[in-house]
């Protein structure tokens, strides 16, 4: 049995999880978080009305909703619908308290930046597992000639009286893209008169998407090897934008299924929309995508065997996915080494799992796994969407209860993640803690 994560606090929602069952079935895929919530933020540039179809039902969408409307956009939220009418007066300033609890503050500072010539905005929060560096960001409103001051945990920035100019703006760091900065500056020029240059620009679905969004709605975009050209427009067009679908969800469901024996049949998401660095390392595990009319299957086609892997930008293999894969790789034969390659750190997740009875060593930029590894019940939690997703996976191998804290940040990420679990067969139930 199952409650409906939207019928208790998030903030004090405890899962029970009972593991140890095959799980397969059918599910649908929900639109992408990631993608959603930057074209939330280019909505802010429209001079027209903008209606975003297949939007996931999660917080984070909520919060920049909210966000929206504060600034002054008319918003209308629906089933996996999202209308948003131009603001006649901008409030430039990106709600502090709002702004915090979403990893995108800077990118929506961005958009209010073009559109209203200044703005003050948070600093980034979401995920606890890394800090979020904005330096390409600012350097993208400074190259457009802004000034930008930073104090107290807030950003300001301001055009003069010449507003924007054509600019020039590398984006890449040490780690690869930055694909929150190429969206920034990609905003950024669409409001800007002339051509802007974003060198070494990301090629993420999110910054595809957006371009393809700004591209519809008369802002010019063009691809070479120099990177991401962009002919601004003093007046953008509206109109109706539909969301792909969630890559992470797929692929989380993917590996859940599959580590507790079973298979799934995802709809809304064909195989040649999951990264090729993804596909490939679920092949080498044992793991293989069949297309379908209607979306995508996965299935096990052997025993399970440990891997080499490492993240990477688009089409790599995403960050996102690293936790999930962690857990997966306990029922995997031998040893399996994950390098993290997008973030300094991402292994929050380590310790936790080693409560499940994971042999899992961290450092070095990677992760080695140990398997496979008869998982046990535990009590765990962990403080970003990703980490505790990799804790649902492990309580759903093992035979005993699990109870699983951070049930907020699984909202953050998933509509419907624990609904589907249990279409799939799991045992899950959620407790209101006080």
């Amino acid at each position: 049995m199952t409650t409906s994560p939207l019928l208790v606090s998030p903030a004090t929602a405890a899962v029970r999880i009972v593991g140890g069952r095959p799980l397969s079935g059918r599910i649908t895929v929900q639109g992408s978080k990631n993608i959603a919530l930057h074209l939330y933020a280019a909505t802010l540039l429209a001079d027209e009305p903008v209606i975003l179809r297949r939007t996931p039902n999660i917080t984070d969408t909520q919060v920049c909703a909210r966000i929206l409307r504060r600034i002054g956009a008319e918003v209308e939220e629906g089933d996996e619908r999202l209308a948003v009418t131009p603001a006649g007066i901008v409030d430039p300033i990106v709600d502090v308290e709002l702004g915090r609890r979403v990893r995108t503050s800077a990118v929506l500072g961005a958009a209010v930046l073009a559109r209203a010539g200044h703005t003050t905005f948070p600093l980034p929060g979401g995920d606890a597992f890394c800090p979020r560096h904005i330096d390409r960001h600012l350097n993208a409103m400074n190259a457009a000639g802004a000034q930008v001051s930073v104090g107290d945990g807030c950003v300001r920035a301001w055009f003069g009286a010449g507003g924007p100019r054509p600019f020039r703006t590398d984006v890449g760091t040490p780690y690869g893209p930055s694909l929150g900065a190429t969206v920034s500056a990609l905003l950024l020029a669409a409001r800007t008169p002339g051509t802007s240059l974003i060198v070494r620009p990301s090629i993420e679905p999110e910054v595809l998407d957006t371009a393809q969004f700004l591209a519809s709605g008369g802002v010019g975009v063009a691809w070479d090897h120099e990177g991401l050209h962009v002919a601004g427009t003093d007046r953008i067009g509206g109109g109706v934008f539909t969301v792909a679908g969630d890559r992470i969800e797929a692929a989380t469901m993917v590996m859940a299924t599959v580590a507790t024996g079973g298979n799934v049949h995802l709809e809304g998401i064909s195989p040649a929309e999951f990264p090729d660095g993804l596909v490939s390392v679920l092949a080498d595990a044992g793991i293989v995508l069949h297309e379908t009319p209607s979306g995508t299957r996965a299935l096990p086609i052997r025993e399970l065997i440990g891997v080499r892997a490492a993240t990477g930008p688009h089409p790599g293999l995403p960050t996102d996915t690293q936790p999930q894969l962690t857990a997966l790789l306990t029922q995997a034969r031998g040893v399996s080494r994950i390098e993290e390659r997008v973030y300094p750190r991402r292994d929050t997740h380590v310790p936790e799992l080693r409560r499940f009875g994971a042999v899992l060593s961290s450092g070095d930029h990677g992760i080695s796994v140990h398997g496979p590894t008869r998982l046990h019940g535990a009590d765990a939690q962990a403080e970003d969407i990703r980490a505790v997703t990799a804790l649902v996976i492990a309580a759903l191998i093992a035979p005993e209860p699990s109870t699983i804290r951070g049930m907020y940040h699984l909202r953050r990420g998933y509509g419907r993640l624990l609904d589907n679990l249990v279409t799939l067969g799991a045992d899950i139930s959620i407790d209101q803690e006080t």
